[in-house]
């Protein structure tokens, strides 16, 4: 659980609040469920529109790694890596085989086969250098779907509120009616703002920071693979992918 992700929301939204209460007015006066579902519909509906089926919802999936990120123990992965050399300089390459069936992500477990099938350090490169950039391509593009929801959000809350504008236009022989237009006005812009400028880009910044951090973790396996292959030194091998943690 990442615990600053949810201190910074828990700040952020104590500091509006209180703000409210010291300036005079309610709590209460901040849910509108009309304007809540105004701007978080219209953005959500924004972004089905911009963004391929496989982008989208991998970008909601990637959603939770603000909250929980991708577990990936690079210290693990360096001692992985310098065991399977210390295996393959001792009894050959053929002799990782049986490892295979115990390694849980498809990256790493692609870039063994292909060590233990025997292939050279620049195809292993390559191959793993295109699922790398695959890989990449994929992830970039669904944090730019939140970031696109923090463009959306604030244009989907004036909506809001030039909506609430009219509703109070409508019923303005009705004082009565006159009060719900206008809070729907008012909140639907405060939605709109701050869906994007605490949540919706927080969090694509956030996501590139952990995609930034997995390529580097999948760049240090392809060199320990490729080192590997190349019958480099394990302590050679251990001593330069542990420049990446």
């Amino acid at each position: 659980m990442d615990k600053l992700t949810l201190l910074g929301l828990i700040v952020a939204l104590a500091g509006i609040m209180t703000g409210q209460v010291l300036d005079g007015g309610t709590i209460g006066m901040l849910f509108q469920g009309t304007a809540f579902l105004i701007v978080f519909g219209g953005t959500l509906g924004a972004l089905m529109v911009q963004s391929p089926p496989k982008v989208f919802f991998t970008a909601m999936r990637m959603g939770g790694w603000a909250f929980v990120r991708p577990r990936t123990n690079g210290a693990q992965l360096v001692e992985q890596l310098t065991d399977w050399s210390l295996v393959a300089r001792r009894d050959g390459l053929l002799a990782l085989e049986h490892r295979i069936k115990d390694v849980q992500d498809p990256f790493l477990r692609k870039g063994l086969q292909m060590l233990v099938d025997g292939h050279g350090p620049d195809k292993i490169r390559d191959v793993m250098d295109v699922e790398i950039h695959r890989w990449e391509q994929l992830r970039w593009q669904s944090a730019r779907v939140w970031e696109a929801a923090g463009g959306y959000s604030p244009t989907i809350g004036i909506i809001g509120a030039v909506l609430g504008l009219m509703h109070v236009m409508q019923n303005l022989a009705e004082p009565s009616k006159l009060g719900a237009g206008i809070a729907v006005a008012f909140v639907a812009t405060i939605y709109g703002v701050a869906f994007a400028n605490l949540f919706f880009l927080p969090i694509a910044n956030k996501l590139k920071s952990i995609i930034m951090r997995q390529s580097d973790i999948h760049e240090m396996i392809v060199d320990g693979l490729v080192l590997i292959a190349s019958g480099e030194n394990p302590r050679v091998i251990n001593l330069k992918l542990q420049g990446y943690i």
